[in-house]
């Protein structure tokens, strides 16, 4: 490992948040009065501090003045999650429906006003492996200011993310528009998204197969806040919500592909050079064609039947990251068209809750498998399992299953000197949470292992909240692995160390 004064710096420089959060623990958690005594200032506090920091913050004067169970979030789920979560739609509340009609009525009384939120949240990262395909080390180096601006009147509602962050690693100044829409209810049973939004569908766990929307892998690898795996789109949503079934529909009018892979600064294995390449040899994709002529569909129908909730999906498309070459020009990474179509069952089962989805992957361009140049199309299929372990200690296991169609015509066409894959890739995942502290201390262990490729990728994390303000956490991504030509094996260089601090406001 190399260290050079700019990684010194760097690194003491991201060490200061941490020190000045670890004091105010000598003073975040004082003896409370006996019950009766506590002013009302203590006992809103207190009500504050049972709120996941996490999760979004509902506008003034919607938050509740108690809270008996920390929100579920959206999407992904949060590794502070201390009882099995069911997807979205699934909850047991009230029926989506009239939960709309209750958040509208509580809107209506709501004057015109702009509630800001937001946190700063500093990140470092370091290699523990030498990768010669990079120059740095340092695999996260950044300071991030998010900004969070929501407004709601009648039945229209503005919200509006910004992240304004310093990289290291790049040495520049970005800022990543993450969310500007409008929302508008139509009805009691229908309503309007339009504009940048991060949307997220299905029922894996860090596993995705009929959510096409956006993910940003490079986030995930470099060892930032998990809620970054998921990218934004600028799509238009469209919600229905009769009594006999749920029915979505997005268009976003310019295929938003996935934030993939690049060599910088991840390494990657390309097979058609048998190499791994880094930032000298980035991937420079061949987008496609502009607005409303490149354009995706997604379409999801839902429902609950009895306790389990059902869902059918359909995307038309191409593949989120690159999956096609070009001959001409000379081997031009491009996304070919892609359509999928499949179903997912979610519910209880025993002590915990069943999920299974499947996926049928239309390869347009290569329905017969002839072509060494275009991913086969696939069937994909995944079952997963989570229950309560015991206090403050969750459990799950996921079995995911990926089957190459028309297998016999990619080995014939496929170049000498190019690894076949395997014709099933087999991968598992587990997850374990465990809740310490009062739940102020949470350890979380995810690892994927396939079987079929022989390797690893392990997620060990440790997060302390210092106070409904602070919290601090460290973690690791570690890839492991035979051979650099499977999924995993490929990023074995680029194993990982992080921590990072975040304050809300």
């Amino acid at each position: 490992m190399r260290f050079d004064c700019k990684n010194i710096i760097f690194l003491f420089t991201f060490l200061l948040p941490f020190i000045y959060v670890l004091s105010l623990n000598n003073y975040a958690d004082e003896p409370s009065l006996p019950k009766g005594l506590q002013t009302q200032n203590e006992t809103t506090s207190k009500s504050t501090e049972q709120q996941n920091p996490n999760e979004p913050v509902l506008p003034q004067g919607l938050t509740p003045s108690t809270s008996s169970e920390p929100q579920l979030p959206q999407g992904l789920q949060s590794s502070t999650v201390t009882e099995p979560q069911l997807p979205q739609g699934l909850e047991q509340t009230p029926s989506e429906k009239e939960s709309k009609k209750d958040e509208n009525q509580q809107k209506k009384s709501i004057p015109f006003d702009i509630d800001i939120k937001g946190f700063w949240d500093n990140r470092a990262g370091i290699r523990y492996r030498e990768d010669k395909q990079q120059s740095k080390d340092l695999t996260l180096g950044e300071s991030r200011l998010q900004l969070r601006a929501d407004t709601f009147w009648d039945k229209v509602s503005i919200e509006t993310t910004g992240d304004f962050y310093g990289n290291l690693v790049q040495e520049e100044a970005n800022f990543d528009l993450r969310q500007a829409r409008l929302t508008w209810t139509l009805s009691s049973a229908l309503d309007l998204r339009i504009g940048r939004q991060i949307l997220t569908w299905g029922t894996g766990d860090l596993l995705f197969i009929n959510d096409l929307f956006p993910k940003d892998w490079n986030s995930f690898f470099i060892g930032r806040e998990q809620e970054y795996l998921k990218a934004p789109s600028d799509s238009i949503k469209l919600g229905w919500y009769p009594e006999w079934f749920n029915l979505e529909l997005v268009y976003t009018p310019r295929f938003t592909p996935d934030r993939y892979i690049t060599g910088d600064p991840i390494t990657f294995w390309n097979p058609l050079f048998n190499q791994l390449q880094g930032e000298d040899n980035e991937i420079r994709a061949d987008h496609p064609g502009p607005r409303f002529y490149d354009d995706e569909w997604a379409f999801r129908a839902y429902r609950k039947i009895k306790n389990f909730e059902f869902a059918v999906y359909t995307y038309y498309g191409r593949w989120k990251s690159p999956s096609g070459q070009r001959l001409f020009p000379p081997l031009q990474a491009y996304f070919p068209k892609l359509d999928v179509y499949g179903t997912s069952l979610r519910g209880p089962l025993g002590k915990g809750i069943f999920s299974i989805e499947i996926g049928y992957y239309d390869s347009k361009e290569d329905r017969d498998g002839s072509s060494p140049f275009i991913n086969n199309s696939e069937f994909r299929f995944l079952i997963g399992y989570e229950q309560e372990l015991a206090k403050d200690f969750t459990g799950a296991f996921q079995i995911y299953l990926e089957h190459m169609l028309d297998y016999d015509n990619y080995k014939e066409n496929q170049p000498f000197w190019v690894y076949n894959k395997d014709e099933n890739r087999l991968l598992t995942t587990l997850r374990l949470t465990r809740q310490l502290m009062n739940q102020n201390l949470i350890l979380s262990w995810f690892m994927y292992y396939s079987p079929t490729d022989q390797d690893f990728y392990l997620r060990p994390n440790v997060r302390y909240k210092v106070n409904d303000k602070w919290w601090v956490e460290g973690g690791a991504n570690i890839f492991i692995g035979n051979e650099p030509h499977t999924f995993f094996g490929q990023f074995m260089e680029n194993s990982n160390i992080y921590i990072g601090a975040r304050c809300y406001f």
